[in-house]
């Protein structure tokens, strides 16, 4: 195990900078997970890391070894990668034993780690079956299980679970978070995938085109976003942004509301505001929506609508919503729940 230090690393391709002086501090047995939108560079920094990029620019390093030279065999990191590329004409133990037997791994010590692998998996009845005989889950699992025999320092991910159906990648990263703990070695996970992400990391790292823009723990990150972009990715549905020169013309807020000098932008999350009803009053923000569409997710309902100046809202209803289409609604939210934002986007309170 070991932790891995990024110091200002860079990757040009030609005369476009990927990756924009990016510095982190992963702790020893820490799972980092980087998260961001399609074209952000979490996938060429993970592979920066692996050594399957060349950096342009700072420093890699793993445990005490500045890795910028080593080539990836010489990491002591373990990849795990979407397309699990296991080898077809081998049987599973084979495919485990593969990459143990090219280091001449003794034997005996290949049957011990692959059967302490197959056990944390659950694929001890598969281990003498070729890849075609078994589901997309299995196969994940063997090929996670073919990084685990290794015994790395560190694990690698990159977006392991996105050739899945919903419901297997729900099953599978809450064992990818038990196996990443009980064997409590540094890992780094890609993924695009906010809820993903929110579920398995001990810290996210959120980026946008190149850059980092916050590094904090899923509430952390949720709960105060450090940017309108983190706002907006972290959180389904995302929070509601409204300009503030717009206020009044489609909602308000009470004169004793504290506003932050310099506000621009004004977030509140969906699940934040609520229907006012007789009895309300300590609602800080107002606004008068139309009903455009209700969304129904079992236990609540997302409605979305229209402000009167025809910017898009979404707010949550506990259980089964009886809002309509073009009903019009009032809602509202508390100061507690409200995010201010300057006109660069950086939060204020």
């Amino acid at each position: 195990m070991a932790q891995i230090v990024l110091n200002d690393v860079r990757k040009m391709y030609g005369n476009v900078e990927a990756i924009k002086g990016v510095s982190l501090e992963i702790a020893d047995g820490e799972l980092v997970v980087l998260v961001g939108p399609s074209g952000c560079g979490k996938s060429t920094l993970l592979r920066m890391i692996a050594g399957l990029e060349s950096i342009s620019g700072g420093e890699i390093a793993i445990g005490d070894r500045v890795v910028n030279q080593l080539e990836p065999s010489e990491r002591d990191i373990a990849m795990v990668f979407q397309n699990y590329a296991l080898y077809p004409h081998m049987t599973v133990r084979q495919n485990l034993a593969y990459g143990l037997k090219n280091r001449n791994t003794p034997k005996d010590e290949i049957d011990r780690r692959i059967e302490q692998a197959a056990k944390a998996l659950e694929i001890e009845q598969f281990l003498e079956r070729k890849p075609r005989q078994l589901s997309g889950g299995q196969r994940q699992r063997v090929a996670m299980g073919r990084a685990i025999v290794r015994e790395p320092a560190a694990y690698l991910f990159d977006e392991p679970l996105s050739n899945l159906d919903a419901k297997l990648r729900v099953q599978m990263r809450v064992e990818i978070k038990r196996l990443q703990r009980s064997l409590a070695t540094t890992s780094v996970y890609v993924t695009h995938d906010q809820m993903e992400a929110m579920t398995l990391a001990d810290r996210l790292v959120v980026l946008n085109a190149g850059r980092i823009e916050q590094v904090g723990t899923p509430i952390e990150l949720y709960e105060r976003p450090a940017t309108t972009f983190v706002a907006t990715f972290i959180g389904s549905p995302s929070m509601n942004l409204m300009q503030m020169t717009k206020a009044t013309d489609s909602w308000s807020m009470t004169s004793d509301a504290s506003v932050p000098s310099g506000t621009a932008t004004l977030g509140i999350r969906p699940e934040d505001l609520h229907l006012i009803t007789a009895g309300s009053g300590d609602e800080i923000f107002t606004a008068s929506v139309k009903v455009a569409a209700v969304e129904l997710v079992g236990a609540e309902s997302y409605v979305h609508g229209t402000l009167a100046d025809g910017s898009d809202i979404v707010f949550r209803v506990a259980g089964r919503s009886r809002i309509e289409m073009d009903d019009m609604v009032q809602i509202g939210a508390k100061a507690s729940d409200l995010h201010y934002f300057d006109a660069d986007g950086a939060r204020l309170n």
